[in-house]
């Protein structure tokens, strides 16, 4: 049986929201108030590979277990947040290849069956940008663009005040941008993403590369392969390569950033992921590039560390059940 974790705090008798994350590693639940606030929250390892009927019977235990153990007066509705692509406007989930069975499955549908409230699904990075937008570093800005740069890099859009979803609800795959002519090979089979150079799982890939062809470096795994804090921790220590590869890293990011501001041009640019647990050290190279290299009057855009740390899409989705009608999309065909 999966582990679970699950805390709470007073009974509550107040209007909440209901918003659930997807992922391959876990499927996190949470009542959410209309400030943003996580009042209970609950959490188990996803049982990724039982497929699709296991999953969402793991979503169903998670909530029914959050109100049955806080009593809300009320619950507006549901939102998820999940891994792409996904078609929103359908309901569907074209491809989730972290986990098993996820291809072209209503989604939506399927959980609305199970839920007397609403449903809203939402790719996992526009609805971490919608809590950022609404709750976090973007509150009271019309523009901005959030990217996550853990495993893989996302994004999500909000401009003009309004939330930038496009055809089938798919806007804003920034990490599939091509940065490099017939460069790496991304997990998208394309070469050359943002994605396949400035992720977590490609800094991690450099480094280890890069250290085994040195001497004199400290940067050392943790029973494995190398990751990224082992990277951040040797540096810290004054390690060179470490530092290079960081640098290096800073750089990285800050070239697509400057390509997203250049095409959107946000009040910020707001970072979130894992790699952004490290923003202290990342974001002056990050800020340097664009100071350097993007348009004058682009060079004041400032990265931002992402407010809601990890809570952004759980609490990017439980905004959408408060907020479905509210939030204007950009107009599309």
């Amino acid at each position: 049986m999966a582990a679970r974790t699950l805390t709470h705090g007073l009974h509550m008798q107040q209007q909440v929201a209901i918003g659930i994350d997807l992922g391959g590693t876990q499927v996190r639940a949470a009542l959410v108030d209309e400030q943003g606030r996580i009042l209970a929250r609950a959490a188990e390892s996803t049982d990724a590979l039982a497929g699709p009927a296991r999953v969402l019977d793991q979503i169903c235990g998670l909530t029914d277990g959050l109100l049955a153990a806080s009593n809300p007066a009320s619950v507006v509705g549901v939102g998820v947040s999940a891994p792409g692509p996904l078609d929103t406007v359908a309901g569907v989930a074209s491809h989730i290849p972290t986990l098993s069975g996820f291809v072209d499955f209503p989604l939506k549908a399927e959980l609305q069956k199970r839920f007397p409230f609403p449903v809203d699904l939402e790719n996992d990075a526009i609805a971490a940008a919608i809590g950022e937008w609404q709750f976090g570093a973007g509150k009271g800005l019309d523009n901005l663009v959030y990217v996550t740069v853990s495993t893989g890099i996302g994004g999500g859009v909000v401009s003009d005040g309004r939330v930038v979803r496009g055809r089938k609800g798919m806007a804003a795959h920034v990490g599939h941008m091509s940065v490099v002519p017939n460069g790496e090979l991304c997990p998208c089979g394309n070469r050359g993403c943002f994605e396949a150079y400035g992720s977590g799982t490609a800094f991690a890939r450099r480094a280890q590369m890069r250290a085994m062809e040195s001497s004199g470096t400290t940067i050392v795994s943790d029973g494995g392969a190398i990751d990224s804090r082992s990277v951040f921790a040797a540096a810290r220590d004054g390690d060179r390569l470490a530092n290079q590869l960081i640098d290096e890293e800073a750089e990285i990011l800050g070239r697509g950033f400057t390509s997203l501001i250049h095409i959107f041009s946000p009040d910020i640019i707001v970072m979130g992921g894992g790699l952004s647990h490290e923003f202290d050290r990342l974001q002056p190279g990050i800020q340097g590039y664009i100071t350097q290299w993007a348009m004058p009057a682009f060079k004041d855009v400032r990265v931002m560390l992402a407010a809601l740390d990890q809570n952004s899409g759980l609490v990017g989705a439980a905004a959408l059940a408060f907020l479905t009608g509210k939030i204007p999309a950009v107009d599309h065909q």
